[in-house]
């Protein structure tokens, strides 16, 4: 069979149909004008078309004349026989070569189909014309005719179907890579958002946590030799408590920190010095410079994060007497820097982030300032403290989302 052939559709099934009711008639008309002209070989001419009849019918009924290839030559080469026989006994026999055109060009592949037609043909116009007793181009032209279109009709319509089979398969394939699409960009939201949880449980509650931690034993080691001093220490843990607690409730609502609620963020800067110092052993001093600019949400939040975790970091690992949080608004960009006078750090050999809670701070506060298009730079060395900037770059306040990190 016909590799290229294609598989029954809707409208392949009306146009097998038609041929089958075209081989029908033609036996019919055969017949039926052999009667009318009361030839002697009327009962032969009756026998052959009903055993055509019959051999074509027996076709499609067998599967393997669909799916073999050797199959449907013999089933062809039989249905031809018995045409060859019914053509020698009338001349009307001639018009069932034009479905047999059909027949063969869609069992049989493309170059034995071309051939078999090509022998149909000369069968055709051989009988004719031995009926005729004489031989006229006229003769010719009809079955070769008939060929041709057979052999257009056929193969237009194999191209057809493989133009429109390509076009199928590319379209599963387009719908495929949407698919795909949307689940890479689905699992990407995940990912981001799932960072963005990470930033924000860093730079709150793990920092929060670390605070309270931090003065929770101050007020043990002051008891009970001092129980005033103790009780303080127990207030300014609770207070960290419920401010942790509104940025946590802020953080999951994808809301803007509490900090920057109907302020600005040189004062939430500056009110973030004023608390770390009265919490902890750490002179914090706040200094503006150049002209307050609007800046969106996310420039304001990232910013303050990043002031936030510094100082966290200063607080527990630099042994820092002072730390200084510069908010500059330069020309084209607006920056924070955090300078201490602690420990410092070789910035070569940083510690990996791990589940126990250390290594996470300056990762997250450099992809804070990265996603938005901004720098991260740290400048420090053992026993020389540590300077920490993030710069970013100042936008129109009409590109301010109101969304936050």
């Amino acid at each position: 069979m016909d590799a290229t052939a294609p598989a029954l559709t809707p409208t392949s099934r009306v146009l097998t149909w038609c041929l089958h009711v075209l081989v029908a008639c033609l036996l019919v008309l055969t017949a039926g004008r052999a009667a009318l002209a009361g030839a002697p070989d009327t009962a032969a001419v009756f026998a052959l078309a009903a055993v055509l009849g019959l051999v074509y019918a027996v076709g499609p009924l067998i599967p393997r004349v669909r799916t073999s290839g050797r199959a449907a030559a013999v089933w062809s080469a039989a249905v031809g026989g018995v045409w060859v026989a019914l053509l020698v006994l009338s001349a009307d026999a001639v018009w069932i070569a034009f479905p047999l055109y059909f027949l063969q060009l869609h069992l049989l592949s493309r170059r034995v189909g071309l051939a078999a037609v090509a022998a149909t043909a000369v069968a055709a116009i051989t009988g004719f014309a031995a009926h005729t007793g004489a031989f006229t181009p006229a003769i010719a032209i009809g079955p070769a005719l008939g060929a041709a279109v057979a052999v257009a009709v056929v193969w237009g319509y194999q191209a057809l179907y493989r133009e429109s089979e390509q076009r199928r398969l590319l379209i599963d394939e387009l719908t495929a890579t949407r698919a795909d699409l949307a689940k890479a960009q689905h699992t990407a939201g995940v990912l981001s958002e799932r960072e963005r949880l990470a930033r924000e449980i860093h730079d709150t509650l793990a920092q929060g946590l670390s605070s309270i931690q931090l003065l929770l034993r101050a007020a043990e080691r002051a008891l009970p030799d001092k129980p005033e001093k103790a009780a303080g220490y127990v207030d300014q843990a609770r207070q960290s408590a419920v401010d942790n607690l509104a940025e946590a409730r802020r953080f999951v609502a994808a809301l803007a920190p509490p900090a920057l609620e109907e302020t600005t963020l040189a004062d939430a800067l500056e009110r973030l010095c004023a608390t770390t110092s009265a919490r902890h052993r750490l002179t914090t001093r706040f200094h503006l410079t150049g002209d307050p600019a609007p800046l969106p949400i996310a420039h304001e939040v990232a910013l303050l994060r990043v002031a936030q975790s510094a100082l966290a970091n200063t607080v527990h690992h630099a042994r820092a007497h002072t730390a200084d949080v510069t908010l500059s608004y330069l020309d084209d960009h607006v920056a924070v820097d955090v300078v201490d006078d602690g420990t410092g750090f070789d910035p070569g050999r940083l510690p990996v982030p791990a589940t126990d809670g250390g290594g996470f701070g300056l990762a997250a506060m450099r992809s804070r300032t990265h996603a938005l298009g901004g720098t991260f730079t740290i400048e420090t060395a053992p026993g020389r403290g540590t300077a920490l900037a993030a710069r970013l770059p100042l936008a129109p306040p009409d590109s301010d989302t109101e969304d936050s990190p």
